[in-house]
């Protein structure tokens, strides 16, 4: 069985590791860890270090380095381009996403979308989202955590595809291309799924005019929740 796995950005590979605030009272109180325990701390950028604990309170966790290795990030990247969708299917989106693969997420705020961020509300959103990639990255036992962008509208959206370099893909259900058909993708790749009520032909025009290549999931069309975690694992399942 794989170790359970903590995050901490300041995580050097050093001979004794201290886990201290959220994580240390999550892997204490939570997952009630015990002095002689073997996890895994991480930094978030490929660092894993596993430690056997020595030391457990609420507030602290130390244990003595027993391993350590710096893994090499995924190759192409992957970044997801989510619609704000309504009922947190958006969190749900990144969370599978995360457990797939995916290297970082634009949240968009498209068209049609019918959650609407600005302000406070933006960064409190982007902050709820970050916190459930983080989850999902020590669910899933990641050594890199992706990074949540603040948020895009469909202009920056159209800008920042154009600045990408690499493959962007929009999904789209009238899109003629099946995505099955540029498998395997050695560049990175930037998935774009839209909202509940889907991508306006503006849009689309947009960011096909900024280099994006439309591209068809399969016979069925996908709601947005499930179309990005689609294409994620198809895309990761060749590389």
């Amino acid at each position: 069985m794989t170790l359970p796995v903590y995050i901490d950005p300041d995580l050097v590979d050093a001979e004794q590791v201290r886990l201290a605030g959220p994580e240390a009272h999550h892997a204490a109180v939570v997952r009630r860890t015990n002095v002689g325990e073997r996890i895994d701390v991480v930094n978030g950028a490929g660092l894993r270090v596993t430690i056997e604990v020595d030391s457990v309170t609420k507030g602290e966790v130390r244990g003595r380095r027993v391993a350590s290795v710096q893994e090499e990030p995924a190759c192409p990247r992957l970044t997801l381009v989510q619609a704000l969708a309504k009922r947190g299917h958006d969190e749900q989106a990144l969370e599978t996403c995360t457990e797939y693969g995916a290297d970082a997420f634009v949240p968009w705020m498209a068209e049609r979308s019918i959650v609407r961020w600005s302000g406070e509300k933006a960064r409190k959103g982007q902050a709820r989202l970050a916190e459930a990639v983080w989850a999902a990255t020590k669910q899933s036992r990641r050594a890199y955590l992706p990074r949540v962008h603040p948020l895009h509208t469909s202009d920056q959206l159209a800008e920042a595809i154009a600045r990408f370099d690499g493959l962007a893909l929009v999904c789209h259900e009238e899109a003629t291309t099946p995505l099955v058909d540029l498998l395997p993708i050695e560049r990175d790749v930037m998935i774009v799924v839209g909202p509940e009520g889907g991508i306006t032909p503006a849009e689309l025009a947009a960011f096909q005019e900024a280099g994006a290549t439309a591209v068809a999931l399969g016979r069925h069309v996908m709601r947005s929740a499930t179309a990005g975690a689609w294409a994620s694992a198809v895309v990761r399942a060749y590389r």
